[in-house]
């Protein structure tokens, strides 16, 4: 997975997938330097890349998982408001052009076994 995302919507698509795979790597490079995380599920809340990667690894292990559910999306300029189904986010557009979270409330359901299905 690259760094960052070209799109807001982009980067909605790329938290999903970081969170299916349990990408511990990828997640964390979707967030800015001292982004905070907060799982509305147990109102944890993770600040920075160390904190952010223990709280995904925690929401992986109780089965939780993030489907990205991008309703509308608020640009100004470098900055843009993502409201969803699942969420609200602040995101930032970098010095690379690449947009990453900087605040992300998230709401997340339960996986699916296999028996389940």
């Amino acid at each position: 997975m690259g760094q960052g995302a070209n799109t807001p919507e982009e980067l909605e698509t790329l938290l999903e997938d970081a969170f299916v795979l349990q990408d511990r790597d990828a997640l964390v490079e979707l967030f800015d330097e001292g982004a905070v995380l907060v799982a509305e599920s147990d109102r944890s809340e993770a600040r920075g890349a160390e904190a952010i990667a223990r709280s995904a690894d925690a929401l992986w292990g109780a089965e939780r998982i993030y489907v990205a559910e991008p309703g509308r999306v608020l640009q100004a300029r470098d900055t843009a408001l993502v409201f969803g189904g699942r969420g609200v986010s602040v995101l930032r557009r970098g010095h690379d052009g690449a947009w990453r979270y900087a605040i992300s409330v998230l709401s997340f359901g339960y996986a699916i076994s296999k028996e389940e299905q």
